[in-house]
């Protein structure tokens, strides 16, 4: 994925920055608890084409985590 074009986007509902997650090939609102896929190199920035995120994912990479309790 395009570094600059992942620095463009954002979520469409909450306007917050997006996680790049290669392996899954997501981009992650962790606010919002979607994971939005990427389809042949194309974000799909559709609420209704997320995936809903489990709360481990959400809170794995989220501000203030310290560390693995």
């Amino acid at each position: 994925m395009d570094k600059e074009l992942l620095a463009m986007l954002i979520c469409p509902l909450c306007k917050g920055k997006l996680k790049y997650n290669r392996e899954a090939a997501e981009l992650a609102c962790r606010y919002d608890g979607l994971a939005y896929p990427i389809r042949d190199g194309i974000p799909v920035m559709l609420p209704e084409e997320a995936r809903a995120m489990d709360v481990d994912e959400k809170l794995h990479d989220s501000p203030g985590r310290t560390g693995d309790s």
